[in-house]
């Protein structure tokens, strides 16, 4: 292309130079000049793109370029994000970071804390702040743990008294009192099929103490009495009642026990314990007037 340029422009010089030739001659002859400078252009164009393509296909760079492309699209858009909001560094930028320190071939790098981790440093810091004013600063704070712990532990006695009531579980022994005569009746039939293997069948004493005179183990009034069968003397070989008996059951054993005493049965065993003065009935009887609830003579016992 080059020759062919140098041709056609050693012609146009000699057209020129003789100066023969007409003027329309001299025109076609610079157009076809032109068109063949545009021509060579175009074509070295084409030759030059046709050149590099065939450099980046036989060296390879077209191909890395193509599986960078496709390891880009196939790359997870999480990791993506994950990366970004954490601001990592890939090795290849880790010049941009190099603080110019090395130590035995281990370079010192100013990596940044993850910008997550600096925004919930400082949000625990603002939570600290309201946790104060909520609990400790304010004029009328929130109760702390303990006093939340007072005030669930009294809904929940709450809710425990009610749920008691409802089974009829609210007998215990800070609150037992004398039951009325049906009651006593049941006790006497809770006894002689429970009890009186121990303490015989009128309470005079066997195994277990006697239950009729004014001498008292564990107490002799109706609290003692309900406490002693509820939990039991387990080192004396008494077992605790409060799973077999409700505390109704309890309560009603525990009155006719009451009516025992000064019975005198024949046979009763000797007194044990401590001499009892106190009020056995506790101060308080249920419905049924005093002869009936304790049988007889037992309206002013004292065990």
């Amino acid at each position: 292309m080059i020759i062919g340029l140098l041709f056609m422009s050693v012609a146009t010089l000699f057209a020129q130079d003789a100066g023969a030739a007409s003027t329309s001659d001299s025109i076609s002859t610079e157009t076809i000049l032109t068109y063949s400078l545009l021509l060579i252009i175009a074509l070295e164009i084409v030759a030059i793109v046709a050149l590099l393509r065939w450099h980046r296909f036989f060296t390879g760079i077209e191909g890395m370029e193509e599986a960078k492309l496709e390891s880009l699209k196939s790359t997870n858009s999480f990791n993506n994000w994950w990366n970004s909001i954490n601001k990592f560094k890939s090795i290849e930028n880790e010049d941009d970071i190099d603080m110019g320190h090395s130590y035995d071939g281990i370079r010192e790098l100013n990596n940044v804390l993850p910008p997550w981790f600096t925004w919930t440093f400082i949000a625990s810091i603002v939570f600290g702040f309201g946790y104060l004013w909520k609990y400790h600063w304010s004029s009328n704070p929130a109760p702390n743990q303990y006093q939340a712990y007072e005030k669930e532990v009294a809904a929940a006695k709450i809710k425990q008294d009610a749920y008691l009531k409802s089974r009829g579980d609210l007998v215990n022994e800070t609150n037992v009192k004398m039951v009325d005569a049906a009651g006593v009746e049941a006790g006497k039939k809770l006894f002689s099929s429970n009890c009186a293997v121990c303490h015989s069948d009128k309470g005079q004493g066997g195994v277990g103490p006697n239950l009729t005179d004014d001498f008292w183990l564990h107490g002799g009034n109706i609290n003692d009495i309900f406490k002693t069968i509820k939990y039991g003397v387990v080192e004396k070989g008494m077992q605790s009642w409060k799973d077999v008996f409700s505390p109704d059951q309890i309560a009603d054993l525990s009155s006719y026990i009451i009516t025992l005493h000064g019975t005198n049965p024949p046979g009763a065993k000797e007194p044990q314990g401590e001499l009892f003065n106190g009020d056995a009935t506790g101060g308080a009887t249920g419905s049924a007037d005093s002869a009936t609830a304790k049988a007889g003579d037992s309206t002013a016992a004292k065990k």
